[in-house]
């Protein structure tokens, strides 16, 4: 498939770009529906924190996912498994607080709707009703089935993620989802359960690059890739890898569009040799 030009990435129904279009509301799933229909391609970040969620805002990002990642990121867990709904519920809301125009998705953490739809509905009320996020996020294809379909008929937007999903570490591990005729078949049925549960959207994770295309051709709603080639609707990137501000390695599928890690801390040694040197505060640093 060759680029899409800038031309067709335009909307022709007189709404508004997702990526950097201005407006005073909200974007919501109406909006990313349309986008798939017009074949506008919109980028999604991770955020979990205001004044970063800010910044993204005003850069015209449409979508960010206050994604349990930020146990790996923020909270020094080794993997998502540990993030509680409470931690969940206070950086959402921070999130929120922050912008002004993004769609906030919020991930559902582990052990918050496991047990059964009820227990979804429970757990996803809290994050709309206490945080304001417009959607949740929740991982799995067709043993999620039950959870989203009930959200989806209480009012609640669900964005589905299949392929790798990081809460089921301890199962699979880190590796590549829907490799073989066996897995690829299954990873198709997924996807079709969570459009027929009524998910707005699907996250496609460590996937081949021409399963994640064969899926995007095949659903009606958006697929979000990660590690999933070029041909998915939407991409999503943790921020911190995104960023450079992660430490180690990062997956083969980020790219670094900056070095935060090494402004930071050059700006760090910096502060501190001034301190040490008594050259900060100067005489226009003092207050009088």
């Amino acid at each position: 498939m060759t680029q899409l030009s800038a031309a067709h990435t335009k909307p022709s129904d007189g709404s508004k770009a997702l990526y950097g279009g201005k407006g005073t509301r909200r974007i919501t799933v109406r909006d990313i529906t349309l986008a798939k229909e017009r074949g506008e391609k919109w980028p999604m970040l991770t955020a979990y924190d205001a004044m970063t969620a800010s910044v993204f805002d005003e850069a015209g990002i449409p979508v960010m996912l206050v994604g349990d990642s930020a146990g790996n990121c923020h909270l020094g867990y080794e993997t998502t498994v540990p993030v509680t709904l409470d931690e969940m519920a206070v950086l959402s809301a921070a999130v929120v607080r922050g912008t002004q125009r993004a769609l906030i998705v919020a991930d559902l953490p582990f052990g918050s709707y496991q047990e059964g739809p009820v227990q979804a509905l429970r757990s996803a009320t809290r994050l709309v009703k206490e945080a304001g996020v417009g959607a949740v996020k929740l991982e799995g294809g067709e043993r999620s089935h039950e959870q989203i379909r009930l959200l989806v008929e209480a009012g609640i937007p669900v964005m589905a993620h299949i392929g790798l999903t990081p809460q089921s570490v301890n199962a699979m591990g880190y590796r590549v989802q829907g490799r073989g005729e066996e897995a690829a078949a299954q990873l198709l049925r997924d996807a079709k359960a969570v459009q027929d549960a009524g998910a707005f959207a699907v996250v496609l994770e460590l996937v081949p690059a021409e399963l994640a295309a064969e899926v995007t051709r095949v659903l009606h709603i958006p697929t979000v890739g990660i590690g999933a080639g070029p041909e998915t609707d939407a991409q999503v990137l943790v921020w911190t890898d995104m960023l450079g501000l992660t430490s180690g390695r990062v997956p083969k599928f980020v790219k670094k569009y900056a070095d935060l890690r090494e402004v930071m801390g050059n700006a760090a040694k910096a502060f501190a040799e001034d301190v040490v040197g008594g050259t900060f505060p100067l005489e226009e640093h003092s207050v009088h």
